[in-house]
């Protein structure tokens, strides 16, 4: 199976950056990424999708995000990241990872992280 582990998550104030890691683990080896991606909930809200990558590097973005994030991969040290920058209040939530892997044998796993609070405070 695969581990997603965040980290990076801390407090900031409105306009400032952060940089978030996710780190995969597990016999990676085993595992070939389909694509992963960086989620958030708020406080009383649903889980929202704030970008995406695939194995091929093409990216998505939420509406809400774009231009002030940006998320990237290093496939040999298996790590997902998320620069955020211009950070605003309603950025608050804790971020969570997740990934979709196969195997040889067609299997798929799609592992969620623990998450890492982002807050954002004026």
């Amino acid at each position: 199976q695969v581990q997603l582990v965040e980290s990076g998550g801390d407090s900031v104030q409105a306009g400032g950056s952060l940089s978030l890691s996710c780190a995969a683990s597990g016999s990676m080896y085993r595992w070939r990424l389909n694509i992963m991606g960086w989620y958030r909930q708020a406080p009383g809200e649903q889980r929202e999708l704030v970008a995406t990558i695939t194995s091929a590097g093409t990216t998505h973005y939420a509406d809400s995000v774009k231009g002030r994030f940006t998320i990237s991969r290093d496939s040999d040290k298996n790590t997902l990241y998320l620069q955020m920058n211009n950070l605003k209040l309603e950025d608050t939530a804790v971020y969570y990872c997740n990934g979709d892997f196969k195997n040889a044998y067609g299997t798929v796993v799609s592992p969620w992280g623990q998450g890492t609070q982002v807050t954002v405070s004026s």
